[in-house]
């Protein structure tokens, strides 16, 4: 029987809509179902109460009985409450089982009858709790759901704690949640059963807050918008949900520089100690609210004489946590800054940002603060904060100077100079440097309601096209009106046409075009004097070039690194630094492309360029797993595609990148889950140019995995695309080699050397060496296939010296391994330690688990030999060539687990196999297989 106070769930507390708690979960989930129990703790509005419904609602069916009792605060002074929610409506159930005195105590404590109390009968009434757990755990497991431990009444603490200390191995488990501030949490772990484990839940980051606002509903909130709902509310999931509420509410929202709007509810929630300041000391902690960096010199600076006295006494309410060793004052919790700024009057407001604007140090302060203290416009207002814009974006904070033009362009007259549209577009483009995509979108569309200029209108055209990332599909009506807004300039053409070189690339996939509209739009800029542009066209060019094999590659890169150059240019992630990576990395010499994507990382992130930052992130773990350094390439495209969800630049791409680590150096799992998203991600924006490639890092990941079958179907169609795509480097993707192993694996060595043979034609023409090594590799598995053991041998043994040399770790070691798979005779115990030698070097987890598994069974062969003529009866002559093998290796009398490692695909997929085997021969077992072989022999 299962008791429940509340009869259904929420659908929000299901375990998949607890959002970034994913890993709490599962170990709490876990807890539950070894027998233990768990104590949620953590601050108020952490989400305790909806990680504990959604445990309860996962578990709660595994469950006989379950209880449940949640206290509040009002209620707390009421003995023995909670024990009556918990008991209430099992009373009946259980009484009879109970000694006299046992249910009397519990009866009369239960319904209020009597005088019970723990003073009169105390040990009655503990006994009876015990008792009564014991009794309901007889008929099947029981499960205690109790929420908001600290509003407990005094009465059920102590009688829960004493049975919980005694229940032993009784079948009774606790889930309980209790409000912490931090580590106060030992008194309820005391009074939990001894195994009880004990699980603080943190503050969300701001990808996960961002998940949490979408799911309720917030979803057209800016990226920058939803930066200022983390920072204001600490990452807490409740403080968060009401601050979205009552942006959603709000039909005018904050303009730059002013704080989030704080609802009641929340400056009620956190301002309740604010009552017990002085109105002085009041004044001061809105100062330091209404600064960036708050310092006890900056008070006295801003006229706040006794500001030490002051943020003392705030300090005891709980209100601030000054630093013990240091000048700063630090607010317990931004909502309460925000909060108590947002309960300031807007006259206070202003005379606290009028005493800061003086009395800040740093240029950039004193001009937001004079922005945010005067009312209308004023020239000299927004040429000082022009400059503080200009300070800014020169010490790599673009989205402090997206701001500070925002704020320019508001305190600038309708027909001053420069007009307000100019910081407007300035703005924008710095919040796409930044990569605030949708603020930077929002502030071009409005200066295109308006715009006359035709220079103007084209800048904000670009912004518009470069905040649809690779979405390029979704702004397919710009481009006409783009070209119709500049005319014949060529300045303004060569910017329109360098975004249609993009689009030819990306949406319709045309290697060919899209480098034949670069150079043009390369063409038009030179004419136009515009030298930013024609670089960046340039740029793109040679990137081209390189990506399709075509032989004018190192002349445009060269042509791309002439004087003079820009140094914007220089370290985007679309320029010529970039491009001359592609090149050197595709080009086999690893060093010189580590050294320089560094480089490029370093100077991006000096200059706030969150967008190159991404994919330069990216770049080096690219070249980190080339190099064989798995784990660095695990953890860089972690934080890689952490950054890209962060931010929600180039999650396709990162995440694309990140299978790949994960199949190398992780988690197989996750490897194949994000090749499912990054594709998924470049089917819906369009991009067949990314689709290749999460493709092939899922045909990758699904080798690794033992899948060759679905590898196979996987890279058939990245071959398709590239061919549609007329992209012939094989450094590109560098897939040709698993689609050929995974061939062989399935028996089609026919096909894998004739992807050989075409894929090395173009190798050979442009000289990748690492390519032809891997090639080489696949084509010895063909040989081997084929019955040629001595040939693979001697291959593999040339392969893998080639690719150490190359500086190819990873390729190094997958040469070793199968060459331990191809040697002759069952091989000894110390077969596969060169593999698992240079797998650990590389900290290449998945690779290693399969040479430990080829070990246990005693592999010896990397491939199966291609049957020569009928190797059994006729009736296998109807079978296809994989389950051809696996039933001449159970002929052999291999096991499934041994045919896996020889045949390089996974234990499932040799009993599927045998299934179709068994139809299709009208058989039921291996023994009548062994029985086929057997008559086979006798003639």
């Amino acid at each position: 029987m299962t008791v429940r106070r509340d009869f259904k769930e929420p659908a929000r507390c299901r375990p998949d809509l607890v959002i970034g708690r994913e890993e709490l979960f599962a170990s709490a989930r876990d807890q539950l179902a070894r027998g233990g129990s768990v104590l949620l703790h953590g601050p108020a509005g952490i989400g305790k109460s909806t990680v504990l419904r959604a445990l309860a609602a996962d578990y709660g069916d595994a469950a006989h009985t379950v209880l449940r009792c949640s206290a509040t605060e009002s209620e707390s002074h009421l003995p023995f409450l909670a024990l009556a929610d918990l008991f209430g409506l099992v009373l009946d159930e259980i009484s009879d089982k109970l000694p006299t005195a046992q249910r009397t105590a519990l009866e009369s404590a239960l319904t209020g009858r009597g005088e019970s109390t723990l003073q009169r009968d105390g040990l009655a009434l503990r006994l009876a709790v015990l008792s009564a757990l014991r009794a309901l755990a007889a008929s099947g497991p029981v499960l205690l759901v109790a929420d908001d431990l600290q509003w407990l009444d005094s009465a059920s603490a102590e009688l829960l704690g004493f049975a919980a200390r005694r229940l032993g191995d009784t079948p009774v488990q606790l889930l309980s949640a209790v409000r912490t501030e931090g580590q106060e949490y030992d008194r309820h772990l005391r009074a939990s059963p001894p195994d009880t484990l004990a699980v603080r839940l943190n503050p969300l980051s701001r990808a996960q807050v961002s998940a949490l606002l979408d799911h309720r509903g917030y979803t057209d909130l800016p990226r920058s918008t939803v930066r200022e709902i983390h920072r204001t509310s600490g990452g807490n999931p409740l403080f968060a949900l009401e601050l979205g509420r009552a942006l959603g509410e709000n039909p005018t929202p904050p303009r730059p520089g002013e704080p989030l709007p704080v609802p009641t509810s929340l400056r009620a929630l956190v301002l309740s100690r604010l009552d017990m300041l002085s109105d002085e000391a009041r004044r001061t902690l809105l100062v330091a609210s209404a600064g960036a960096r708050p310092t006890l010199a900056l008070l006295h600076a801003a006229g706040r004489e006794n500001a030490e006295a002051e943020t003392a006494q705030a300090a005891e309410l709980g209100l601030l946590a000054t630093e013990p060793e240091g000048p700063a004052v630090r607010f317990a919790h931004p909502l309460i800054s925000a909060a108590l700024y947002a309960e300031a009057p807007a006259l206070e407001r202003r005379a606290a940002h009028a005493a800061l604007s003086t009395a800040a140090s740093d240029p950039i302060e004193r001009a937001r603060n004079l922005a945010l203290a005067t009312t209308g416009t004023d020239p000299e207002v927004a040429a000082r904060l022009a400059e503080a814009a200009a300070l800014a974006r020169d010490r790599g904070a673009p989205s402090v100077a997206a701001s500070l033009g925002l704020l320019a362009a508001r305190h600038t007259p309708p027909d001053g100079t420069p007009p307000p549209d100019e910081h407007r577009l300035k703005a924008a483009e710095d919040a796409i440097t930044a990569g605030e995509v949708d603020l930077a979108r929002d502030i071009a569309r409005e200066v295109l309601t308006r715009a006359t200029v035709p220079a103007d209108r084209i800048r904000a055209w670009e912004v518009v096209i470069e905040a649809a990332g690779q979405a390029l599909g979704d702004v397919d009506a710009v481009f006409p009106q783009a070209l119709a807004d500049a005319g014949d300039d060529p300045r303004l053409l060569a910017l329109v046409h360098y975004h249609l070189a993009w689009r030819k690339l990306i949406v319709e996939g045309d290697f060919s075009e899209a480098r034949q509209e670069a150079a043009h739009a390369a063409e038009l800029a030179a004419r136009g004097g515009d030298r930013r542009t024609e670089l960046m066209s340039l740029s793109f060019q040679a990137s081209t070039e390189t990506l399709m094999g075509h032989p004018n590659a190192p002349t445009t890169i060269k042509r791309a690194l002439k004087e003079p150059q820009n140094p914007y240019v220089a370290c985007h992630h679309n320029g010529v630094g970039a491009a001359r990576f592609r090149w050197l990395l595709m080009s086999d010499q690893l060093p010189e492309a580590r050294a320089t994507i560094t480089a490029l990382l370093r100077e991006v992130r000096r200059r706030g360029m969150v967008e190159s930052e991404v994919h330069f992130q990216r770049f080096l773990a690219e070249t980190e797993l080339r190099s064989g350094h798995c784990g660095r390439a695990l953890d860089l495209s972690r934080e890689s595609l952490r950054l890209a969800r962060d931010s929600g630049i180039g999650l396709g791409a990162s995440a694309m990148l990140a299978s790949l680590a994960e199949a190398s150096g992780g988690d197989l799992d996750r490897a194949l889950a994000l090749a499912r998203e990054a594709a998924e991600r470049a089917e819906e924006d369009g991009d067949q140019m990314y689709l290749s490639r999460a493709l092939a890092a899922q045909g990758h990941a699904q080798l690794v995995a033992g899948d060759a079958a679905g590898a196979v179907a996987s890279l058939r169609r990245v071959r398709e695309l590239e061919v549609g795509l007329r992209i012939t480097d094989p450094a590109r993707g560098r897939w040709h080699g698993d689609l050929a192993e995974a061939l062989v694996r399935v028996g089609e060595p026919g096909e894998a050397q004739d992807v050989i043979d075409v894929t090395r034609e173009h190798a050979l023409r442009l000289g990748r060496e690492s390519v032809l090594a891997v090639l080489d590799r696949a084509e010895a598995l063909v040989r081997a296939a084929h019955g040629d053991h001595e040939g693979a041998l001697a291959r593999l043994t040339s392969v893998q010296d080639r690719l150490a040399k190359l500086g190819y770790g990873l390729e190094e070691a997958r040469a070793a391994f199968a060459l331990a798979r191809l040697r002759t005779g069952r091989p000894g115990p110390t077969s596969y330690d060169e593999a698992a030698r240079l797998f650990r070097r590389c900290r290449a987890l998945p690779w290693l688990r399969q040479v430990d598994a080829a070990a246990a069974a005693g592999a010896t062969e990397a491939v199966p030999a291609v049957p020569q003529a009928a190797p059994a009866s006729d009736a296998l002559e109807g079978l296809a060539s994989m389950e051809r093998q696996v039933a001449a290796l159970v002929m052999e009398g291999a096991t499934n687990r041994e045919i896996a490692a020889r045949l390089f695909i996974s234990v499932k997929t040799v009993e599927a196999t045998l299934t179709r085997v068994y139809r299709k021969l009208g058989i039921r077992s291996r023994v009548d297989i062994v029985r086929l072989a057997a008559g086979r022999h006798a003639k």
